[in-house]
């Protein structure tokens, strides 16, 4: 088994308390509504916190039909989150986990800076291909930049 691991880095103008309730805690209600073309729906077994499972269902005729993950924690005073890919579409026969650990931090003008790492536990001596992580990274993106212009938009939500 090999680890393979990549850091992103995304700033954001909203504070870490906003951009964290809303993109983390309380996702599996807003992305399906922010993005009904990419996410049909999240359900989430147990209370969203550690121990908990979330399937994220995919609009049908897409290449994906369901992730689960795993919550391994979700620190609401830190801004930290983890989580552990276990099963799904995204888990290629070569792969056999991805984890995920999430950190909110407050930047210098008020905003805040995310910073993802990602790490791919690949079985024997399969190597990934960087063009499907790159496409992995684009969608987590394009789902962050939604919840960051909802939130833009409505100064309201999630103050």
């Amino acid at each position: 088994m090999a680890v393979t691991t990549f850091t992103e880095e995304n700033t954001s103008p909203l504070p870490p308390k906003r951009i964290f309730k809303a993109s983390i805690v309380d996702s599996h209600n807003l992305i399906p509504k922010l993005m009904p073309q990419a996410i049909k729906s999240i359900e989430v077994q147990g209370d969203g916190g550690a121990g908990s499972i979330k399937t994220i269902n995919f609009p049908d005729g897409g290449n994906f039909k369901s992730i689960k993950y795993c919550v391994d924690e979700l620190n609401e005073e830190a801004y930290t989150y983890k989580y552990t890919l276990i099963e799904g579409d995204g888990l290629v026969d070569n792969l056999e986990k991805i984890t995920y650990d999430v950190k909110f931090e407050q930047s210098a003008d008020g905003g805040s800076i995310s910073k993802v790492t990602s790490s791919y536990y690949t079985v024997g001596d399969f190597k990934l291909k960087e063009e499907e992580i790159k496409a992995g990274k684009e969608k987590v993106l394009a789902m962050f930049k939604a919840v960051e212009a909802y939130l833009l938009q409505n100064p309201e939500a999630y103050a």
